[in-house]
């Protein structure tokens, strides 16, 4: 009797482990490290309408359909780049993340209801939203979802012709934080919209990053991102330009307005700019776009603390 319980136990380790993994595998299939693009995107619109007060149901929707949307995306960019042939065993992106495709741990046919599973949970979020707050959410959404699967999926492809960078600005910047702040008050905001460029294109730079980077090998995939068309040294131009402008757009806005002067706190992310600008400056790192995406979150956390602080001090 001991040796068939201990036998049994083995077996159960055994199921549990291995269904661990494969609930693993899923999770990092979406790319959850980028999901906190999202939430700050999300945090910044409902902060600014925190004079109005917040609604923390509303947030939580906001951030619930915003990550399912995102995770789809992720997913419908993996699914097309492997079919397109761009994502393959050796190629740049296989050796800085988990891609389940190029290394055999999920099919196509996996990943893309995976996809569509995840698209339903936004888009059904999405229209009680709208339902509660209005028809003009639905546009929104509807213009991101657009984004999302166009983004690779034929015959638009977006990143494959030097768009890729414009639409996650857009995403994640005026489209997200624009839509978090009309689901709390049901309207938009003209200074809103200034005060998203900023970290829309920071946000951007993680893709400039990998489009850097990876400038060579998609020449030869006959993929033309802003580097490829535009040439590295443009691309490499445009990168620290950016990170300048939105640092000194925040300080602008600071004290001439819309923001406040607490919102002079993103300039404690400045240290986090220089190694990015002397990194775009030499051989760009297997891990450029991770080290983009630190800057980005601090100075989007900076960011919404300052909207925070602003209403409650």
């Amino acid at each position: 009797m001991a040796l068939q319980v201990k036998a049994f136990a083995k077996r159960l380790k055994k199921y549990y482990i291995m269904k661990m993994n494969t609930i693993k595998t899923w999770f990092l299939a979406t790319r959850p490290w980028s999901f906190a693009m999202s939430l700050i995107s999300v945090g910044v619109g409902a902060a600014w309408a925190g004079g109005q007060g917040v609604s923390w149901f509303w947030l939580t929707l906001s951030a619930l359909a915003l990550v399912a949307i995102h995770g789809a995306a992720n997913l419908t960019n993996d699914y097309f780049d492997y079919k397109n042939k761009v994502d393959v065993p050796n190629a740049p992106t296989t050796k800085y993340r988990p891609h389940p495709l190029a290394r055999n741990l999920l099919t196509l046919k996996q990943v893309k209801w995976f996809a569509l599973a995840l698209f339903a949970v936004g888009i059904g979020l999405g229209l009680i939203m709208a339902a509660a707050k209005g028809w003009p959410l639905i546009l929104v959404g509807m213009a991101g979802i657009f984004i999302a699967v166009a983004y690779t999926a034929p015959p638009i492809s977006l990143k494959y012709h030097a768009l890729g960078e414009p639409m996650v600005f857009l995403c994640w910047g005026p489209l997200a934080i624009q839509g978090a702040y009309f689901v709390q008050s049901e309207a938009f905001s003209w200074p809103l919209l200034m005060v998203s460029v900023p970290f829309g294109a920071l946000v951007s730079l993680v893709l400039l990053a990998n489009n850097l980077r990876d400038a060579e090998y998609d020449r030869q995939q006959g993929i033309s991102t802003i580097p490829v068309r535009f040439g590295g040294r443009s691309g490499r131009i445009l990168f620290a330009a950016l990170i300048a402008l939105s640092f000194a757009a925040v300080a602008v806005m600071a004290v001439f307005g819309p923001l406040h002067l607490w919102s002079l706190m993103v300039l404690l992310a400045l240290p986090l700019a220089v190694p990015v600008f002397k990194m775009v400056s030499q051989d760009i790192p297997d891990d450029a776009d991770a080290q983009t995406a630190k800057l980005d979150t601090a100075f989007g956390i900076l960011l919404l603390v300052s909207l925070v602080l602003e209403h409650v001090l």
